[in-house]
């Protein structure tokens, strides 16, 4: 069970909270591993296990659970990103060099397909509904509904200068 849970803080601590740069070759995000360890946490592959298997070792289970809690917090958080306001408001549309979470559901724990927005892509009614998406992996392709751009946060100093 210890290991189990210590698997999923580290899925927690892995997901990409905002990026740690403007830089459009800049592909690593600030996580919360960055204020644990002052770096993103890494993750040995181990096997795909699938939830037909009907007697396993303790090993297997403890990663037949891991990649369940995976997909399901994997899908939540993405869903999470992807919050679109009311159809009547113009939404915030994705922006060149903007960091975006490219979603993959075939990704392993830990796997989070990150990239930079390259070039956009208008419909027949001018409004960009496609991406091209820089990768560490190379160029993709994507409809907007496949990615989730990361919040910005904004820094602002105070009116009087300093803190």
């Amino acid at each position: 069970m210890n290991t189990l849970l210590v698997q999923i803080e580290s899925i927690l601590n892995s997901r990409p909270l905002t990026p740690l740069s403007s830089d459009p070759r800049d592909l690593v995000p600030l996580t919360p591993a960055h204020f644990l360890i002052g770096r993103t946490l890494m993750m040995l592959p181990s096997p795909q296990v699938n939830d037909s298997t009907v007697s396993v070792s303790r090993y297997m289970r403890t990663q037949q659970l891991k990649t369940h809690f995976w997909s399901r917090y994997y899908k939540e958080y993405i869903s999470e990103l992807q919050k679109r306001q009311k159809w009547h408001k113009d939404g915030r549309r994705l922006k060149l060099g903007e960091m975006v979470v490219v979603k993959d559901d075939r990704l392993p724990p830990n796997r989070w397909l990150l990239g930079r927005v390259t070039g956009l892509h208008p419909g027949s009614d001018g409004v960009p509904r496609v991406a091209d998406v820089y990768t560490t992996s190379g160029t993709l392709r994507r409809a907007f509904n496949r990615l989730c751009p990361l919040p910005i946060l904004e820094t602002s100093v105070p009116k009087g200068g300093a803190c």
